[in-house]
């Protein structure tokens, strides 16, 4: 029986934490402000909007929406990212992804000042988290080193496997794992023997997209298993990458999904919003 790493209790003290920071900076007379900007109408995009905004608002971050139509060119969506750069009151701005298919999400990326970019998609940003001198870490991927941390459990000298090569979560989580000093494979689709390469694996983190993928034949007992998926299984509920009712009985620790990896991304979030802040007022 493994035990459950509890994210919305991690994200709650980070939280907590974030809030008392943001008080401290008040007194400052800095206040940290997130700009979100959300083109077209993804029903999934919009919760997760509306999710930041609630975090936003319960930390004491000063918090605007900037909802523009699907049709919006490439232009009018680089000219906000613009005006937003100059705008003082916003020290961090998120450009919430997908995009509509007709604009380019790279340039816009770009266009984002890295000193503002919170989300760490900017080049420059995943350039400073590959030689370790960074100001900002992917939330995702920073929330999982989080429930490692919270749960005491050790990086270095494990073997890590991360199943997933995206930019936003499967690389950067790589990274991270080999900055603690982890010793990491990273797994894809095109890997051979991929479930013999998986049960080497002290830490696990599966971030593939694919509902239940990881089963128990892919698990080395005593395992630490992390479940970055956010995906619906065959009845239409929420579970995650990994099959967690077959890989539970065998793991020492897993994260569930929902309650797991999920909550800690906004926490996260919120603590590189302050840390922007912080930099933008020295």
């Amino acid at each position: 029986m493994a035990t459950i790493i509890d994210g919305k209790a991690v994200s709650a003290q980070v939280r907590a934490q974030a809030a008392q920071e943001v008080s401290t900076l008040k007194e400052q007379g800095i206040h940290p402000g997130l700009a979100v900007v959300i083109v077209g109408d993804d029903p999934a995009s919009r919760v997760y909007v509306n999710n930041k905004k609630k975090a936003c608002a319960e930390i004491g971050i000063h918090s605007e929406e900037y909802a523009l139509p699907a049709e919006t060119t490439q232009e009018e969506l680089l000219n906000l990212v613009e005006n937003l750069n100059h705008k003082k009151e916003v020290n961090g701005i998120l450009v919430q992804l997908p995009l509509p298919k007709h604009l380019d999400e790279k340039a816009v990326i770009k266009a984002i000042d890295p000193i503002k970019d919170v989300d760490a998609f900017h080049a420059e940003n995943v350039g400073r988290i590959m030689i370790g001198d960074f100001h900002f870490l992917p939330c995702t991927p920073a929330g999982v080193m989080e429930l490692l941390r919270s749960a005491k459990i050790e990086v270095s000298g494990k073997h890590c496997v991360v199943i997933g090569r995206s930019n936003i979560v499967g690389k950067p989580m790589a990274m991270l794992l080999l900055h603690q000093n982890g010793t990491v494979t990273i797994c894809h689709s095109k890997t051979k023997n991929l479930a013999e390469v998986c049960r080497e694996a002290d830490i696990l983190v599966a971030a593939v997209g694919i509902p239940k993928f990881v089963k128990a034949d892919m698990v080395k007992p005593g395992a630490v298993v992390i479940d970055v998926g956010m995906d619906r299984d065959e009845n239409g509920k929420l579970c995650g990458d990994v099959d967690f009712a077959q890989v539970e009985p065998i793991a020492s620790y897993i994260t569930p999904v929902p309650g797991g990896v999920g909550p800690m991304t906004i926490a996260m979030l919120m603590k590189n919003t302050i840390t922007a802040a912080k930099i933008q007022h020295q």
